[in-house]
């Protein structure tokens, strides 16, 4: 049996965008993934927009992903650690997760050390200099009074605008006029002013679904995830560095 020492860092599935013939299969691209990494995992960071809509009614949960779920189960009831980041299309998140599949949900950053080396971890949204109407809109979607008006709404009605909005998702035509080259970069330029008051050795995000690996300092690395629509790439630390990898389609 092999060890579980590594750990598995992902984000920006965006589960439901585009259309459903697509998000299938974008899911069992995921559950391959997801059979690949269970030898040797020993915790899983899903770093935010893992689905392109999220919202936990009280008794209701969105339909779908039924695969994806699962096979989360089956790492979890094997004893891998999972952890779940709010991200800017999934920060409705409560305690499914929580209940069903004993996750830890992170709403914002999580600073986390391990065999000696110190992680800042975040889905990346809200932060650097860009962004700006998005800055405004968080608040308020993450307020207790935004997530009670949306409750009131049926189900039927919440989710099928949401599942509308996701069809036309950034991501599936995304522009790229936004995405700035490295030290230029709107996260890169957060993690240097981070890194003025507070040492890490790795700074990972998501959200800007942009692969990279920049190094920052000597001893300071700057890895965004990129995302899984189209480039299918993820980090791994196997005890001593983090290495970006992308998964065969």
């Amino acid at each position: 049996m092999a060890i579980r020492n590594k750990i598995y860092f992902a984000s920006d599935f965006h589960l439901g965008t585009g259309t459903y013939a697509s998000s299938r299969e974008r899911e069992a691209r995921l559950v391959h993934w997801l059979d690949f990494i269970k030898a040797d995992a020993a915790e899983v960071f899903l770093m935010g927009d893992v689905f392109d809509f999220w919202f936990e009614y009280k008794t209701v949960v969105p339909k779908g992903y039924i695969r994806f779920l699962g096979k989360l189960a089956e790492l979890a009831d094997a004893g891998i650690k999972l952890y779940f980041f709010k991200g800017n299309h999934d920060m409705w998140m409560f305690d499914y997760f929580e209940r069903e599949l004993d996750a830890t949900i992170i709403s914002n950053e999580l600073e986390i050390e391990r065999n000696g080396k110190k992680f800042y971890l975040h889905h990346g949204d809200g932060l650097g200099p860009g962004d700006t109407f998005y800055k405004f809109l968080k608040g308020f979607f993450r307020s207790k009074f935004c997530q009670w008006l949306f409750a009131r709404i049926h189900p039927n009605l919440g989710v099928g605008i949401a599942n509308y909005w996701s069809a036309h998702s950034r991501i599936v035509s995304e522009k790229k006029s936004d995405h700035k080259p490295g030290q230029q970069e709107w996260l890169v330029i957060f993690s240097n002013e981070l890194l003025k008051t507070h040492f890490y050795d790795y700074l990972v995000f998501g959200h800007r679904h942009l692969p990279l690996d920049i190094r920052l300092t000597d001893k300071s690395r700057y890895i965004n995830l990129g995302e899984w629509v189209y480039a299918c790439s993820y980090a791994v630390f196997d005890g001593e560095t983090v290495s970006l990898k992308y998964f065969e389609k």
